[in-house]
């Protein structure tokens, strides 16, 4: 029997480490000379009391609801793929092909074709560490830190020598089409009477990323294949003594692990720049570590945490704009976030399990 009940390791947990994170970031700014109360007050207005600034938000959670859950699936069968920040450059690679090259009459065709180019180009991305992993014993976090290195060169090839428009200097590619332009938040919610920023770049990625959401639930929870990843994250000996393949879980998990991180790059590239640009992913890669840490690697979780690192990067930039804060405490801000989340998480767990459990003696 579980020492703690789930709803306080689901809610309880990682409340109290933002707690935490928001103490130690409030001494780190009082230490700078600046007012704790009036920076989160700025934060919120700027990420939250508007609807330009809940554009930004949601713009940015989408990112990170897509590369959260690439992170979650693969911790479910116990790998730690960091390889998102790789395979959402190369799923843009897919997306920018699937829109440059084919004449689509209207967005929703186009989007299915990035949709499908996106997944297609991550998943194969992260085919190649799984199966070094599941087949040379190559450690999976090794090979794709690796591999977003080599994603950064690919990219950076293909936009400089091969996608760049004749007679541009930039590296990036030609804006695409009108046609495959993704209907906004504001061009979504006005044929309902509700009024949207037409600035913010919130798109109809944000219903992409939760149906994302929705699947993998459906997937990890009600599916065999979900039984099986998560039989063999808890035990490969028992996994295979029940006949469970680990090569065929590897291979498998890490795909759509990738493929679900190269989504992300309908978002950025096709819902926002609306073409291939060079860092395009700003590090959304990462951020997916955090987010599926926090998110205790379950889709609800994911998304709320998802939604919380977006209000994070549209406060912050509102903070580092409008006071003396530097852009780089914003930063540290996040990084405390993603240390008592993730890294010491038992900091927090520990004396509640003990708590728990003398409540429960207590009790009998």
């Amino acid at each position: 029997m579980d020492v703690m009940p789930k709803w306080a390791e689901v809610v309880l947990v990682p409340l109290i480490s933002l707690l935490l994170a928001a103490i130690l970031s409030a001494l780190v700014i009082l230490a700078i000379g600046e007012d704790p109360v009036a920076a989160v007050e700025l934060m919120v207005q700027g990420a939250l009391g508007s609807t330009y600034g809940w554009g930004y938000t949601l713009y940015y959670a989408t990112n990170f609801m897509f590369t959260g859950l690439a992170v979650a699936v693969a911790f479910h069968a116990k790998m730690f793929n960091i390889g998102g920040e790789g395979q959402a450059m190369l799923g843009g690679l897919g997306v920018a092909l699937a829109c440059l090259y084919f004449p689509w009459p209207h967005w929703s065709l186009a989007l299915i074709a990035a949709t499908v180019g996106a997944a297609l180009f991550g998943a194969a991305w992260a085919a190649i560490p799984a199966y070094l992993q599941a087949k040379r014993g190559s450690h999976i976090v090794i090979t794709t830190i690796m591999f977003n290195f080599i994603a950064a060169a690919v990219l950076n090839y293909m936009l400089v020598n091969v996608l760049r428009p004749e007679g541009s200097m930039d590296p990036a590619t030609e804006r695409f089409s009108p046609t495959v332009h993704l209907p906004t938040l504001h061009e979504i919610l006005a044929p309902f009477g509700i009024e949207f920023s037409k600035a913010a770049p919130a798109n109809f990625s944000l219903l992409v990323a939760i149906a994302a959401c929705i699947l993998v639930w459906a997937l990890i929870w009600r599916t065999r294949l979900g039984y099986e990843i998560r039989a063999y994250g808890f035990s490969e000996p028992g996994a295979r003594y029940a006949g469970i393949s680990p090569t065929r879980i590897i291979m498998i998990s890490m795909l759509i692990s990738g493929g679900l991180a190269g989504l992300m790059a309908i978002n950025n590239v096709m819902g926002e720049a609306e073409r291939l640009v060079l860092n395009a992913t700003e590090g959304a890669g990462f951020i997916g570590i955090a987010v599926a840490l926090m998110g205790r690697s379950h889709p609800l979780g994911v998304f709320l945490a998802a939604i919380l690192f977006g209000f994070l990067y549209q406060g912050g930039a509102e903070l580092a704009l409008w006071t003396s804060i530097p852009r780089e405490l914003i930063v540290v801000i996040q990084a405390l976030v993603i240390l008592f989340t993730g890294a010491l998480d038992n900091m927090v767990r520990m004396p509640l399990e003990s708590l728990f459990l003398r409540y429960r003696k207590g009790r009998s």
